[in-house]
């Protein structure tokens, strides 16, 4: 086969250091979401929905072919941060992520619940969803280090 293609999707979840709501601001954290698309396009990853809320964001995208994915947060953190810091010299993502692997069928379904993040956390937590993506998809961690 001369051609290479790939339709790999991830869902991407990462918080702010500490969880600060750091994203408080509506316009801020809409425009951050956009360059973030825009970032994550660039790099090769085309975004299919940026979400989030104060202190954590969600990033559904189809991964490019050739791209690590420890390599694509690695520069969204990077680039964002020094976006956000224009407007937030105190502004520092938090030092870890969680992936998770999505398949066609599950797009629209991911792609919604990205899109009703402030809804969705007016009655829960960061913490409590996040704990909940990790059992969903199997994997097990450190209550000790999730949090740090």
């Amino acid at each position: 086969m001369p051609q290479s293609f790939s339709a790999a999707y991830v869902h991407l979840v990462f918080s702010t250091k500490n969880r600060i709501v750091y994203l408080e601001e509506k316009e801020v954290r809409q425009n951050l979401h956009a360059y973030m698309g825009g970032v994550s396009r660039e790099f090769g990853c085309p975004p299919e929905l940026v979400g989030g809320v104060e202190d954590h964001v969600h990033v559904l995208a189809r991964l490019g072919r050739t791209t690590a994915i420890a390599d694509w947060v690695k520069e969204l953190k990077r680039v964002s941060s020094l976006w956000m810091k224009g407007h937030r010299p105190d502004f520092s993502w938090q030092s870890g992520y969680a992936a998770f692997s999505v398949g066609q069928a599950q797009l629209p379904a991911v792609r919604a619940y990205v899109a009703s993040q402030e809804e969705h956390h007016k009655t829960r937590s960061f913490q409590d969803e996040f704990r909940d993506l990790l059992l969903e998809h199997s994997l097990n961690w450190d209550e000790r280090y999730v949090w740090d």
